[in-house]
């Protein structure tokens, strides 16, 4: 058993196909195949089996994957130790977070961070929390900021802040006009969710079902930059992280608190668990604790009050 074998098979993995896998690594299929049957020859047990031209792990597959990913892990984490000692601080930063983060977040924090280390290169991602999980995991990325809870057992979590959520509507809404608004206020109007799965999903669902709110007409999109147009032109209203709108110089959108009690969503620095976290992961982490009073405003929230 070599890297290659186990390279080749976790890339079988990530792709579903050993066509694909050869594509990313830039092999033959034949020369796939190969090394898979002489790693399933030395194990004494198929890793794959194929049903309705899928490919599925097998027992001993799902045992193989869980080692393959820790040596892997290993690997990033040893290169990271031994760039660390030679090069003072320099290397790379793969960094990941929700759309909302990766906009309003991100910007400031990175920019004073290559300020602080111009020789680290920085590579940032988005997408759904099990895209960005599913990149830790293959180690193409070192450190997510995601919304919680996260209670992996591979994974390590450091909570990082607290936003609030607030309602967002077109600025002529009839909402914008109501003294207080309540949760049965929002049933007449299409409520516009975060894609199912999500954290923040599963925390704003479980306020509708404790509230006994059900929404006749209701949109789902991925992530926070595609709803506020849509609220914009009065296609719905949302409830969406404050962060994403307390800067918003746009007339046509209208953010208000909903009810007595504020709503809040917590969001933590996620990667894998180690035995070393590398220094270019580490001083980016102390970093956001020096600026995080930047990223938690205490200030200007509009009161729950009509215009």
């Amino acid at each position: 058993m070599d890297f290659r074998q186990l390279e080749m098979f976790q890339a079988i993995v990530e792709t579903g196909s050993f066509t694909r896998a050869g594509q990313k690594l830039y092999v033959s299929q034949s020369a796939i195949s190969r090394k898979i049957k002489l790693l399933e020859e030395e194990l004494g047990e198929q890793v794959f089996r194929r049903m309705h031209k899928k490919i599925h792990l097998t027992s001993t597959g799902e045992i193989l994957l869980r080692y393959t990913r820790k040596v892997f892990s290993d690997l990033v984490v040893m290169r990271g130790e031994l760039s660390d000692m030679t090069n003072l601080l320099r290397g790379s930063l793969r960094l990941a977070g929700g759309m909302s983060v990766c906009t309003y977040l991100f910007p400031t924090l990175i920019k004073e961070y290559q300020k602080l280390y111009p020789n680290i290169d920085l590579t940032i991602a988005t997408g759904t929390n099990e895209e960005i999980l599913r990149m830790l995991r293959s180690n193409q990325l070192d450190l997510a900021l995601l919304s919680l809870p996260f209670r992996d057992e591979d994974l390590e979590v450091r909570e990082a802040l607290v936003e609030e959520m607030v309602l967002v509507m077109e600025d002529e809404h009839p909402l914008s006009l109501l003294r207080t608004i309540d949760f049965k206020d929002l049933v007449p109007y299409t409520f516009i969710h975060f894609e199912k799965g999500a954290n923040t999903r599963r925390l704003l669902d479980e306020i509708f079902q404790r509230e006994g709110i059900h929404f006749s007409r209701s949109m789902e999109l991925q992530n926070v930059e595609i709803t506020k147009p849509l609220v914009e032109i009065g296609l719905g209203v949302s409830i969406i992280p404050y962060p994403a709108v307390r800067n918003s110089t746009e007339n046509a959108l209208c953010w208000r608190r909903i009810g007595e009690k504020p709503i809040f969503r917590e969001l933590g620095w996620v990667f894998l668990k180690s035995d070393h976290t590398s220094r270019v992961v580490s001083k980016l982490l102390d970093l956001f604790e020096v600026m995080k009073e930047q990223f938690t405003p205490t200030t200007g929230f509009p009161k729950n009050s009509p215009k």
